[in-house]
C-alpha cells in the first residue's frame, strides 16, 4: 500500500547510491532517478545532495526517511495482522530469518522442523552470513529476525539473550592426547591460528579476549582466514600444530570421534552469547514474534 517512490528513496538513503538501490529493487538508475526527482518536486525540496559520485541527505532527506521506515514496518504489520485475522489460530505469512554461522549450522536447524509443522502456512527462509552483515540486512529491511554472536553491538538494533556458549581451543589430536592441565596462553598462541573472517562473531569475541590482555591480533602468527566452522574444522583435521578457536557447540561430533582435541588453556576462557536481535523500536511481525517465542522454548529445553 506504501508509495513506491518511498521505497526508491529509502533505498537510495541507506546504500547512499543510486546504482546500489536499483540493485536493490531491480530498477533501472534512470528510474531510481526519476522517482526521486517526483518526490523533491511533490515536496518542493531537495532530498539528496549530489556531489560526483557522493550522494548525501538534506535535512529534508533524513526526515522524509524516518517516514519512509515508519511506512514500511506500519505496512509490513498491516499485512501480518490481516493475514492473521484469516485464520487467527494459524500463523501465516513470510518469516525471514538469518543466523550467523555457528547458529545456522548447528542450532536453529534442529529447530526449524518443529515450528514448520505447528505453522506449515509461514512461509521460512534463513540466510547464513556473519553476524555483521546480519546487522546490515536487519537495518536494509531484508530480514525480520536475526540471531547472532560476539560481542560487537550496534545501537540500532535491540538485542535479547538466546543461549550461553564458548569457544574453545582445538587441534589436530596428538599421539599423548589433551593436556591433562591447561597450557599457559602463550604456548597456544604460539602455534599457526586457524582463525574465522573478519566480521565474524567468532573472530571479535577471540580478539576483545586478547585484547584484554594486551595481545594484537596482528602478530600472531596465522595460518588462514576460513569463512565457516565446517572449514576450519577440517583444515585442522589435516594440519599437525595448527590451533583454532571454535564454538562447542559445533565440536560435538569431532571430539566425540577423536577427530579433534580440547587443549585447555591456563587463566583463559571465551564464554559468549548467541542472541536473538531486531531493529530497535521497531515491533516483530506477527511471524517474528510466534518464532523468538518458540526459540526461546527450545533454548530452554536445550538448556536443562
Amino acid at each position: 500500500m506504501s508509495d513506491f517512490r518511498l521505497r526508491v528513496f529509502a533505498a537510495v538513503a541507506r546504500h547512499l547510491s543510486f546504482t546500489k538501490a536499483g540493485q536493490e529493487l531491480f530498477v533501472s538508475q534512470p528510474a531510481v532517478t526519476k522517482h526521486i526527482r517526483e518526490l523533491e518536486a511533490q515536496y518542493g525540496q531537495r532530498l539528496l545532495e549530489r556531489s560526483g559520485s557522493k550522494v548525501l541527505l538534506t535535512e529534508a532527506g533524513r526526515l522524509l526517511l524516518l517516514h519512509a521506515e515508519a511506512v514500511a514496518a506500519s505496512a509490513q504489520q498491516l499485512d501480518e495482522q490481516l493475514l492473521g485475522l484469516r485464520d487467527p489460530d494459524e500463523a501465516a505469512g513470510r518469516l525471514r530469518l538469518g543466523a550467523s554461522t555457528t547458529l545456522a549450522q548447528y542450532v536453529l536447524p534442529a529447530w526449524l522442523p518443529a515450528f514448520q509443522a505447528r505453522y506449515p502456512r509461514v512461509q521460512l527462509s534463513l540466510l547464513n552470513v556473519n553476524s555483521e552483515r546480519i546487522a546490515e540486512a536487519l537495518l536494509r529491511g531484508e530480514l525480520d529476525l536475526g540471531f547472532v554472536e560476539g560481542r560487537t553491538k550496534n545501537r540500532d538494533l535491540h538485542y535479547e539473550l538466546l543461549l550461553p556458549d564458548e569457544l574453545v581451543a582445538v587441534r589436530q589430536p596428538t599421539p599423548a592426547g589433551s593436556p591433562p592441565r591447561p597450557l599457559p596462553l602463550a604456548e597456544v598462541l604460539a602455534s599457526p591460528l586457524v582463525l574465522r573472517e573478519r566480521g565474524s562473531g567468532t573472530l571479535d569475541v577471540l580478539e576483545t579476549a586478547l585484547r584484554e590482555r594486551k595481545i594484537k591480533l596482528g602478530e600472531l602468527k596465522t595460518a588462514i582466514y576460513l569463512d565457516s566452522t565446517e572449514a576450519i574444522k577440517t583444515y585442522l583435521e589435516a594440519a599437525p600444530g595448527a590451533v583454532g578457536f571454535v564454538s562447542r557447540q559445533a565440536l560435538r561430533r569431532e571430539l566425540a570421534a577423536g577427530l579433534l582435541e580440547e587443549i585447555p588453556v591456563q587463566g583463559f576462557t571465551l564464554p559468549r552469547q548467541f542472541e536473538a536481535v531486531w531493529v530497535q523500536g521497531q515491533p516483530l511481525t506477527r511471524t517474528a514474534q510466534r518464532f523468538w517465542s518458540f526459540a526461546q522454548q527450545q533454548a530452554g529445553s536445550k538448556a536443562r
